[in-house]
């Protein structure tokens, strides 16, 4: 029925995020989307903060859909245009992690997530705000703003570029003293870092909230205690096989509102990308705010590690719990255990 109606769609392309060489793209669009359906145009950003201009006014001129052509910066610029509105966002996943396209199991084979818009199944999907900037899959401070910050500034992209800094910096990183507050109270912790996930991974299938989802009207908090050169074989496993919930190096909880205090200003991230923020921080997540194109078939095909897998991260775990305790590296204070689950 459709047909006899042609909804306006809007592709963002940033041309320089990610990995991928976008100049086939306008022609993978012109080749697999469906034009029966779609009246299509193409728009190139030019500068930092563009996508989100141009995404708002496609909305306000009646686009029906608007697609982020790259990584999650372009799709957090994207989709700061979008807050609110009846315009759906796409996604054409081209960026270096890809972690909302993959949280919400969206092809990074082109062709694919552009039959996927073809399909046009929309959701409205939770977001959430850190000091008043949206952002879609994650946030956090600590260890992985900081290598947000060094990966940000080495200027080259790419997965082992990524994993080079994890591994260069990794135990070096000194923890740093955070106070946490929300509607169950006030807690004290020496942490690695502190996360907050509004979807499950960072990127590259690396899972920081294996059980996070945007439709639940909660944000998974993440608090990850200090560890060495012998736990971060299983930190690592973990984090890659949607078990970092069993760690022994991790307490997670829910919450819709928080508050972080922390000793000294510094960088944290929202979807990946780096901003120096004060000693204050408050995060809080806003239920149903906008919507997003989904693949329908997702939540029917889950991703669940296998036995071999749940087994690996059992013995390291087991190993782990076997050695001495060194009080500073466990010191995660009065933080509360998760008895939101029932809730959700």
């Amino acid at each position: 029925m459709y047909k006899n109606y042609h909804m306006k769609i809007v592709f963002i392309l940033n041309p320089i995020s990610g990995t991928v060489k976008k100049a086939k793209i306008p022609q993978l669009i012109e080749s697999y989307l469906d034009q029966d359906r779609y009246t299509y145009s193409i728009i190139y950003t030019e500068y930092a903060g563009h996508a989100t201009e141009l995404a708002s006014s496609a909305s306000q001129n009646g686009a029906d859909v608007v697609v982020a052509v790259g990584g999650d910066g372009t799709i957090n610029e994207v989709g700061r245009g979008l807050i609110g509105t009846q315009t759906a966002m796409g996604i054409l996943p081209c960026g270096s992690g890809n972690g909302l396209a993959r949280h919400l199991r969206i092809p990074v084979n082109l062709k694919k997530a552009i039959r996927l818009i073809n399909q046009y199944e929309v959701r409205d999907l939770d977001y959430g705000l850190i000091n008043n900037n949206p952002f879609f899959c994650t946030c956090g401070m600590g260890f992985d703003a900081y290598i947000s910050k060094k990966f940000a500034d080495g200027g080259k992209r790419g997965k082992m570029t990524y994993v080079k800094y994890v591994l260069k910096e990794g135990l070096r990183y000194k923890a740093e003293d955070y106070v946490i507050e929300d509607a169950n109270g006030q807690y004290t912790c020496h942490a690695y870092l502190v996360s907050c996930a509004n979807a499950s991974q960072y990127g590259n299938n690396a899972y920081i909230a294996p059980h996070a989802l945007m439709s639940d009207g909660w944000l998974d908090v993440i608090v990850m205690s200090p560890f060495d050169f012998l736990d971060a074989p299983e930190v690592s496993f973990d984090m890659m096989n949607k078990t970092l919930d069993r760690s022994k190096k991790v307490k997670t909880f829910h919450t819709k509102k928080i508050h972080i205090h922390r000793e000294n200003p510094g960088p944290v991230h929202y979807d990946g990308d780096p901003v120096m923020m004060g000693t204050d921080i408050d995060i809080e997540l806003v239920e149903r705010g906008i919507k997003i194109i989904i693949n329908p078939n997702a939540e029917s095909n889950p991703v669940h590690p296998n036995r071999m897998q749940k087994v690996v991260c059992k013995v390291l775990n087991g190993l782990s719990g076997m050695r001495p305790k060194n009080k500073k590296n466990q010191d995660i204070i009065h933080l509360q255990e998760d008895n939101s689950s029932s809730e959700r």
